[in-house]
């Protein structure tokens, strides 16, 4: 498997698109905290980046390289190698990819311009986040042989988790507002890997304030290192999941 994944990484690396990704982070990520007299300025505008930018692009390449490889792994298959380990090379080869593509366009001027707590939640969840989508973006392309519904279902999970799924917790918040809803606003929240990760970071820079009494329990509970850590564990099943039943299915379907 070591020298599968290695191949994969090696390949992916090479690659201009993943090459112009990082220079672009990492081009964005400088100029924010250039531009910004306070790091948190700057820390709060590449969190706009972590839950919209990143995702879209590891979903989207991740769907794109898994179907451009198919002949590969048809190749692989055809091989005395196990389903499992073409799986998980590509999976851990395109993981490792772009979390170095993250580390370097977000997570290194980070750690220059502000490795204190709030810097450091910035770089872990935007990591898991990478990773949560490369995972959906599996999901997504071994659930059918064609690649234009492939990349379509990935867009779609996207836009669902990214955009979508706010409105529509917005909208039961507000139809039920005559109700006590701030547990289940947190609740609500804690479904999504998008929300968890905009709010770990925002309450690492004290913003709760803003958020009137959902903020002050946000604030209680993603401010404990109890809640801390059952949020980063809700990250890595979001990472879990789908690349289990992603595997479930590539180990039975007929390639």
């Amino acid at each position: 498997m070591k020298k599968t994944i290695k191949y994969v990484v090696y390949d992916i690396i090479r690659n201009r698109f993943v090459m112009g990704y990082t220079l672009l982070l990492l081009v964005l990520s400088i100029s924010f905290y250039l531009f910004e007299s306070d790091s948190n300025k700057g820390i709060l505008s590449l969190l706009n980046i972590n839950i919209m930018v990143i995702p879209l692009v590891s979903v989207i390449f991740s769907t794109i390289h898994f179907y451009n490889s198919y002949e590969f792994i048809e190749l692989m298959a055809a091989q005395p190698i196990s389903r499992r380990t073409i799986f998980f090379s590509q999976f851990l080869g395109l993981s490792i990819s772009l979390s170095l593509a993250f580390l370097v366009g977000i997570g290194l001027p980070t750690l220059i311009f502000d490795g204190s707590a709030k810097g450091l939640t910035l770089i872990g969840s935007g990591l898991l986040i990478t990773l949560v989508f490369v995972s959906v973006a599996f999901l997504a392309s071994v659930i059918t042989r064609d690649k234009a519904k492939g990349i379509g279902i990935a867009l779609g999970l996207w836009f669902y988790l990214c955009i979508l799924y706010d409105g529509l917790v917005l909208s039961v918040l507000v139809n039920m507002s005559d109700y006590p809803m701030e547990t289940a606003s947190l609740v609500l929240s804690a479904l999504n890997p998008a929300d968890l990760a905009r709010i770990l970071v925002l309450m690492q820079l004290d913003v709760s304030a803003l958020m009137g009494i959902t903020g002050a329990i946000f604030h209680d509970f993603f401010s404990a290192k109890w809640g801390i850590a059952l949020s980063f564990i809700m990250l890595i099943l979001w990472v879990l999941i789908p690349l289990f039943f992603s595997y479930r299915i590539f180990n039975k379907k007929d390639l």
